[in-house]
């Protein structure tokens, strides 16, 4: 499902004709509270999405970029590379500007409902133009879109997307069954065998 459009595959000999799927887009427009992309060549930025992802109280999704040298080798070299991963890929980091490039000099701004690639320090555009990360927003609007960037447009966000908290199924139930015990009648197993009716034997 994530094969580029007119990738040939065993499946697909002729060329796939479907637009490949975006992990982030079902994550994000599903209400996911937390969703975040990495690369298999940057073990320490994988260690660091791992962890958020493993202390998030909820589902979290990890979309790994991986490279697979069977069927797809250097898939995902235009954003990999060492020669261009520093202007292909943004690593978004809470809190802070959404900078990248060799000489962090471009960064991200909303331009008309938009994301737009800047370079600071040009057309007027200053460090305090450029957008700031916030992980935790509950409005996922800016979260979608930051998951959607592609080449050569735009650069490929990595790192923790979204990660908002709000309560989760288990805390739900769990308030719920504490509620029902509080106005219920029936508090032990006497109290159940009991109620109702219920007959003497002599």
């Amino acid at each position: 499902p994530t094969t580029p459009k007119g990738g040939k595959t065993k499946t697909s000999p002729y060329g796939t004709i479907e637009n490949p799927f975006n992990p982030g887009e079902l994550a994000i427009g599903s209400q996911g509270t937390f969703y975040a992309r990495t690369v298999d060549t940057e073990p320490k930025m994988m260690k660091e999405v791992f962890l958020k992802a493993a202390r998030h109280k909820g589902t979290s999704l990890v979309e790994v970029l991986q490279n697979c040298v069977i069927f797809s080798n250097k898939i995902h070299s235009e954003i990999t590379g060492r020669d261009v991963k520093d202007d292909h890929q943004i690593y978004l980091e809470h809190g802070k500007p959404m900078i990248f490039g060799k000489e962090k000099n471009k960064g991200l701004v909303l331009d008309k409902l938009k994301l737009k690639v800047v370079t600071v320090g040009e057309d007027g555009y200053t460090m305090d133009d450029v957008l700031v990360h916030d992980e935790n927003n509950s409005d996922p609007t800016l979260h979608y879109m930051l998951a959607r960037m592609s080449l050569p447009e735009h650069p490929v966000a990595m790192g923790v997307i979204r990660s908002y908290r709000t309560a989760v199924y288990e805390e739900l139930l769990a308030e719920q069954i504490n509620s029902a015990r509080e106005k219920s009648a029936i508090k032990t197993m006497d109290d159940l065998l009991n109620s109702g009716n219920v007959f003497e034997v002599k």
